[in-house]
């Protein structure tokens, strides 16, 4: 079966700016399931600014779950490449089941640290 992910702010993710949690970064994303399904693995692709130039060489770390139901991702999410003009790619991507996630964002780049916290609903 195929489910809408509906996302807050809005329906789009990349025209939804996700500002970290001390206003330092910027990210948007685009998943390459779109609408994502439940247990198909995929990727998504991260677009990282701050000022409104793109962030390059971030280390972003991924952890994310269900906090309605006390448990993580089913997977571990992982940025394998860089893609230049601050987009990275972020694969091993699945949801197991419908319900409310968040994808925490950890960012590090030029010795700045903040997090952003996705919130989506499957």
């Amino acid at each position: 079966a195929t489910l809408v992910l509906l996302m807050f702010p809005g329906a789009d993710s990349l025209a939804d700016d996700w500002v970290s949690q001390r206003g330092i970064f910027t990210v948007q994303y685009e998943s390459a399931l779109d609408p994502i399904e439940i247990n198909r693995m995929h990727s998504w692709t991260l677009v990282v600014t701050r000022d409104g130039a793109p962030v390059e060489g971030a280390v972003i770390e991924v952890t994310g779950g269900m906090p309605a139901h006390d448990h993580g991702m089913p997977t571990r999410p992982r940025v394998t490449a860089e893609l230049g003009d601050g987009r990275y790619q972020l694969d091993g991507m699945r949801f197991h089941m419908n319900g409310e996630w968040e994808i925490v964002l950890e960012i590090l780049a030029d010795d700045r640290r903040d997090t952003v916290l996705i919130k989506l609903v499957l």
